[in-house]
């Protein structure tokens, strides 16, 4: 592994390995305190955000590395120097780059141009390194992943399309409910198809939330609006009605699904106050697992096992 950009660039047994990594370190974190001894983690923010950098920047010192912001009004990327030259630069200073951009193409050209390890922090078509917290998540308080069903409900973005491609490529079946006009990208669609062909999952997109969640294990939503989207807030929460996450679609899953969100989430909006405070709620172990999984992904790319 030279790189987290996209999980379809990774085998099963690579996510898996992922995993077992994250549990060994959330179990025992004393056990790896020095595994990035004296390393540095360069942070690139576009976008701002709590649980990116606060479990990089804690994950890296816990590690024994040292973690380096650089916001939007630290480095000139796009206002003055190209993605290559800082990608080239950086090489030089520090051990690997963990990026939170707009473009998914910069975390790419980042990986491309660069000779150290790029971390894809959240791009628009892409959050890997939630997805591992949740499959890690998952793991937790299912026992395994393969044949569980995961219904996604909301917007068809950037975490609907990295929870089909973790999902399929651990053999579970994952739904993804969405308004008419928010469907995921047919350019995902197709390639996660074809994991799930080899590795055993399926795929469910359905404009109707109640055949969505039918049978569920876990129940996962997001922000309909997110940042960058303001604009779109009030068609969004008009073309979105009937989507939130509520008692009622919960009772159409399995009486013992699991409530999943990323967050920040706007109670009353993609779901309610009741689900998302309730006892089937997962939602802050998840948050967590931000930490340990991305932890893990840092000593397999960074530092030493």
């Amino acid at each position: 592994m030279d790189h987290l950009l996209c999980l379809a660039d990774h085998s099963t047994e690579e996510i898996s390995g992922l995993l077992d990594l994250a549990d060994r370190i959330k179990a025992n974190p004393a056990a790896y305190a020095t595994r990035c001894r004296g390393k540095t983690l360069a942070m690139i923010f576009q976008k701002p955000s709590l649980r990116t950098r606060v479990s990089f920047q804690t994950g890296i010192y816990q590690l024994g590395g040292q973690g380096l912001y650089l916001g939007p009004k630290d480095i000139q990327l796009h206002r003055g120097e190209s993605i290559a030259d800082t990608a080239k630069v950086l090489s030089r200073y520090v051990d690997g780059i963990m990026a939170r951009v707009f473009s998914h193409s910069d975390v790419e050209q980042l990986a491309s141009q660069g000779e150290i390890p790029v971390i894809n922090g959240l791009s628009d078509l892409l959050h890997p390194c939630q997805v591992l917290a949740d499959l890690q998540t998952v793991r937790e308080h299912k026992g395994s992943l393969e044949g569980l069903k995961l219904a996604y409900i909301g917007d068809g973005n950037n975490m609907a399309h990295s929870l089909i491609y973790g999902g399929v490529a651990m053999g579970m079946s994952v739904s993804v409910s969405h308004p008419t006009g928010y469907a995921p990208d047919p350019g995902v669609l197709a390639r996660a198809q074809g994991i799930a062909d080899q590795a055993g999952g399926a795929i469910q997109v359905t404009e109707n939330p109640h055949e969505g969640v039918a049978d569920a294990d876990v129940i996962y939503t997001d922000v309909w609006a997110s940042m960058g989207q303001e604009g779109e807030r009030e068609e969004r929460l008009a073309r979105f009605e009937g989507f939130c996450v509520d008692g009622g679609l919960m009772a159409s899953a399995k009486p013992d699904a699991i409530f999943m969100h990323c967050l920040p989430a706007h109670r009353g909006e993609e779901v309610s106050a009741e689900v998302i405070d309730g006892p089937n709620s997962v939602v802050f172990d998840e948050a967590e697992n931000r930490l340990h999984a991305q932890k893990a992904l840092m000593v397999r790319l960074m530092g030493s096992e």
